[in-house]
């Protein structure tokens, strides 16, 4: 914890361990507001500085100890934005990861994708499945990247596995439950987000996991995204665990 500033170390003072979020997703929010209020005339701006946030994200979560780290980096509404801007994140999406690689590999972190990754450019393609490729046998923290993602994309394609996978009538009704259901989303294994962070203020979870959302507890900061630093995540948590989580119960 040497690279933490004395207000960090305070803060995680406060972490208990035991307490601690399996899961955290974070809605990556305001990069375009950043860049307008710092006088760019290029929104894209915003997304440059902020795989600062990603990387300070990424880092804590592995420090912490936390298991899952889902951020929500690019929807499949993303794609109707301006061509130049959607390049320029394509373009600095296959230049992160190529980048992180190493950082990856020495801190034991798995990368995996969530979303309709066949629709991302070829070479973004190649890199991304690369990095999950050499990343696979990691065994520490796991960072679920998705891309060309929404929620209700993820659960119509899952219907059409179901389907694709019931034309000889081998699935009974009275067989599908959540778990059935769970088994065809884009990534089974990984559990349900305790926590969800949401950057810019706003109030809303914008199609994203919206079936994996149910019971997680919401965390929503004004901080835009480019600005999200260590203590900020941190500060999340630290609100996480005051929390009684009931699950529909009384108790």
């Amino acid at each position: 914890m040497d690279n933490y500033s004395e207000s960090e170390k305070e803060l995680l003072k406060k972490i208990e361990s035991s307490k601690l979020p399996a899961h955290i997703a974070i809605i990556m929010d305001g990069n375009g507001r950043w860049a307008r209020e710092r006088g760019f005339k290029d929104r894209t701006k915003g997304h440059e500085y902020a795989t600062t946030a990603v990387r300070e994200s990424v880092k804590i979560c592995s420090d912490l100890g936390i298991k899952y780290l889902s951020l929500f980096a690019f929807s499949t509404e993303n794609w109707q934005r301006p061509k130049k801007e959607v390049n320029t994140l394509m373009r600095l999406l296959n230049k992160y990861l190529k980048l992180e690689l190493k950082e990856l590999l020495e801190n034991n972190i798995k990368l995996v994708a969530s979303g309709r990754l066949d629709d991302l450019p070829s070479n973004v393609r190649k890199t991304l499945l690369d990095v999950i490729k050499q990343t696979e046998k990691n065994t520490g923290l796991v960072v679920n990247f998705c891309l060309s993602y929404s929620g209700r994309s993820e659960i119509i394609d899952a219907i059409k596995k179901i389907l694709s996978q019931n034309r000889m009538n081998e699935i009974l009704p009275d067989k599908i439950g959540e778990n059935f259901l769970k088994d065809y989303l884009y990534q089974p294994t990984i559990p349900d987000p305790d926590l969800l962070i949401r950057t810019s203020g706003e109030f809303r979870i914008s199609n994203y996991f919206l079936w994996q959302l149910a019971y997680t507890e919401i965390y929503v900061t004004d901080i835009l995204w480019p600005d999200f630093r260590k203590k900020d995540l941190l500060k999340a948590v630290v609100d996480y665990q005051k929390r009684e989580r009931r699950f529909g119960r009384i108790n």
